[in-house]
């Protein structure tokens, strides 16, 4: 597509910039050894994919949902509400929580896929239509500035974790932490008698 040779201020190249700016990212804390590092990275990350997806959501989108189509655009509305679920958990525990390290690179590994299926599917199909791509791009920016300078309003995945207080996060790991206690449990519960096959009597 020579994607390459857009201007800078096409929302194409607007958008596989960031694209490429949070892959960084994540390669960067695959690499990090230490938590404060990794700390700073989840924090960039979280911010740069916040701002991304509002101005996808509601400038990008909206304009080039009826050309691409409901299939791709609704397969990427799941996506970003995925992400942002993983986001408002990483935004709501503290930084000593279990899975930390394993939320974000869940978070990584989606948003990785979601960038491959936008690059190779929705913006080549996008890119077909007849519009100003660099107006569009501009409007972008302008909105990317706001966010950063007025801050990034809540979305509906932020007040959902927020009203269960973490307690749903990672429920294979809150298991594992219950069941030593099931364990115990089912140790003191009287067993029945074992019996020779053809006994008259039954196990209690």
């Amino acid at each position: 597509m020579l994607d390459w040779l857009l201007p800078e201020t096409h929302a194409i190249s607007i958008l596989r910039k960031d694209h490429q700016a949070v892959k960084d990212l994540f390669d960067q804390f695959e690499k990090a050894d230490s938590t404060a590092e990794k700390e700073k990275l989840i924090a960039t990350a979280v911010n740069e994919l916040k701002i991304h997806a509002v101005i996808e959501e509601e400038i990008f989108y909206p304009t080039v949902r009826k050309h691409v189509g409901t299939g791709i655009m609704n397969e990427a509305d799941e996506e970003h509400h995925v992400a942002r679920v993983l986001i408002a958990e990483l935004d709501v525990n503290g930084h000593d929580k279990d899975h930390r390290d394993a939320k974000f690179t869940v978070l990584a590994e989606s948003v990785r896929h979601h960038i491959r299926e936008e690059e190779s599917e929705m913006l080549p199909k996008a890119k077909e239509l007849k519009i100003d791509f660099e107006a569009l791009g501009r409007k972008m920016m302008g909105r990317k500035k706001e966010l950063k300078e007025n801050g990034i309003p809540q979305d509906a995945e932020h007040t959902m974790v927020a009203a269960v207080k973490g307690k749903d996060d990672s429920p294979a790991a809150a298991s594992r932490t219950k069941a030593p206690a099931a364990r115990k449990a089912a140790a003191k519960r009287p067993r029945g008698r074992t019996v020779k096959v053809g006994s008259a009597h039954a196990s209690n």
